[in-house]
């Protein structure tokens, strides 16, 4: 997998490695792992509140 930054992300990506003393592709995939596990977090709740919230209505459209 190619990963194309901006040169200003690049830059921003670079100086944050060497603030942490990590390499680029540690925070890269910290950052993608992060981003997907939270976005699913939120999906997982959202249903999860849709479910309880609309209960009634699920079991009335179920029958």
């Amino acid at each position: 997998m190619t990963l194309r930054l901006s040169e200003e992300d690049d830059r921003m990506l670079t100086e944050r490695a060497a603030k942490e003393h990590r390499s680029k592709h540690e925070l890269a995939v910290e950052a993608i792992h992060g981003f997907l596990t939270e976005r699913q977090r939120r999906f997982d709740d959202l249903l999860a509140r849709s479910l309880e919230e609309d209960s009634e209505l699920l079991d009335r459209l179920a029958k």
